[in-house]
């Protein structure tokens, strides 16, 4: 499977054949587990919604639901489709990888895409827990290179879009705050 667009920076394929030296059996069987933390973004959508079931965290909650819902739409659905960028797997193919190779089109990373969103989510309500967030976010980007499904710059569009996305669903939860009571009362 080819996208359209095959456009890539040279630096990108050093940096993704540097990361393949680095490949070794134990960080491989991390690095897999790793990526599936953010597998249909399971792992942060799930943290959303276990933080909609207490008053204290509904806002975060809803934040992180809020901004991966708009991340799905601008990331997924369009941007990737948008431009149809080729992932590194399918233009390099004697690249041993170690995932089922993506089926969607590269840009944006949506596994850094959801975890960024999370995480900054997280960090916007409470830094110590953001911190360890933000962590495990930057983890996932990484090992998506590692996993040679990502060219750098799709991390950097998915790192930027999550950010941004994070913000923005705080924001939205936050302004609706005069109207949304719902979400300060206990269920």
């Amino acid at each position: 499977m080819a996208g359209s667009c095959g456009f890539f920076w040279p630096w990108e394929f050093q940096v993704l054949d540097w990361m393949q030296g680095l490949h070794r059996p134990l960080l491989d069987q991390v690095m897999v587990f790793v990526t599936s933390l953010a597998n249909h973004g399971e792992l942060w959508i799930g943290l959303g919604l276990l933080f909609l079931c207490f008053s204290r965290t509904r806002r975060l909650g809803a934040s992180m639901l809020v901004s991966m819902a708009l991340g799905y739409v601008a990331g997924n659905l369009v941007l990737k489709n948008l431009f149809a960028r080729s992932r590194p797997c399918w233009l390099k193919q004697d690249v041993p990888i170690l995932v089922p190779v993506p089926r969607d089109y590269s840009f944006p990373s949506g596994h850094t895409l959801v975890s960024f969103e999370g995480a900054v989510c997280i960090w916007n309500h409470d830094r110590r827990w953001g911190l360890a967030a933000l962590g495990l976010a930057a983890l996932i980007a990484c090992s998506r290179m590692y996993l040679f499904v990502h060219f750098p710059t799709d991390i950097l569009g998915g790192l930027v879009l999550g950010i941004v996305n994070g913000w923005a669903g705080g924001w939205l939860v936050n302004t609706a705050k005069p109207r949304g009571e719902i979400l300060d009362k206990e269920i």
